[in-house]
Parts: C-alpha cells; sequence; structure tokens
C-alpha cells in the first residue's frame, strides 16, 4: 500500500505544471518605515525575468504588518501625489527588469506588528498570477535613499 501512495504522490508531481515565474528573482532589497513611531513601512527592489515569459506579481506578504499591498504614486486632479493600491498587480517582462522604488512601486506595509529597526531583516514573499512564490529577506535600511540607478524597465499598474 505504501508503495501504492508513493507512485500516486509522483504521478501528481509530474502532472503539475512548471511554474513560468521560476526566472524571477531578487536584488538590491531594501525597507524603511517613514518614521520610528510608523504605522506602514515600504519594501524597494529590482526583480529580474531570465525566463522567456511575462510574470504577473498581483500580491505580497509579510509578518510584519496586518497586510501587505502592491502600491504606486499617482497624481489627482488636484496635483497631489498620493499612494494607491495597484490593481491587478505589476508585470516583470521576460528578459527583462521591473524596479520598485521610492516615489514609484513598492511594496506597502500597512499596520505594523513591530517596528522596522535599521539592521532588521523582514520575510517577504511575492505572489505570482500562475501560482508560483517567491520568498526572500529585506534588511531594513532606514537611511537608504532608494537610488538605483538607471536603465531598467519600469511600468505603473501594468
Amino acid at each position: 500500500m505504501f508503495r501504492t501512495l508513493s507512485l500516486a504522490a509522483a504521478a501528481a508531481l509530474v502532472s503539475l505544471p512548471a511554474l513560468a515565474c521560476e526566472g524571477v528573482t531578487v536584488s538590491d532589497p531594501f525597507a524603511r518605515a517613514s518614521t520610528i513611531m510608523a504605522q506602514s513601512g515600504a519594501a524597494f527592489m529590482i526583480l529580474t525575468n531570465t525566463g522567456s515569459e511575462d510574470c504577473r506579481v498581483v500580491g505580497a506578504r509579510s509578518d510584519i504588518s496586518n497586510r501587505v499591498e502592491l502600491h504606486t504614486h499617482l497624481e489627482d486632479d488636484q496635483g497631489v501625489m498620493r499612494m494607491v493600491e495597484i490593481e491587478g498587480g505589476f508585470v516583470v517582462p521576460a528578459g527583462g527588469e521591473y524596479l520598485l522604488e521610492r516615489g514609484g512601486d513598492h511594496v506597502m506595509f500597512l499596520g505594523l506588528n513591530r517596528p522596522m529597526a535599521q539592521g532588521d531583516t523582514i520575510s517577504v514573499t511575492l505572489v505570482f498570477e500562475d501560482g508560483g512564490e517567491l520568498e526572500f529577506e529585506v534588511p531594513v535600511d532606514m537611511e537608504r535613499m532608494g537610488a538605483h540607478g538607471h536603465g531598467h524597465s519600469h511600468g505603473h499598474g501594468n
């Protein structure tokens, strides 16, 4: 009986579809809170897709906060910049990069469960449309301004 269950489990694994977003990696991540007593914070990074298919990031998770959302900055009718959730996530293009940066798209932590202190590390999981997930560690750097440089493709609300 054990052999039958093992063969059935192996067959089930073989029949699972390959996840298209396995080629996505994270580089240069860091996180910040707006102030020491802040109830929210954000993470920034460069996402690189070495795969041959676009990968849509549709969500994120972390135990640092009650809610985690994908956010961007948009200008309203009065010219005021405000942060809003990106409906439907964003696409990391095949063979390309997607920049999450201050003043642009980012991972937002809402309702912090603990302070984000200089030198801490936060576990973050990105969730992809194809069902794949990417878990990684993000160092908290309250002094960093977030200049990732130029030359990275970047879109809003793709």
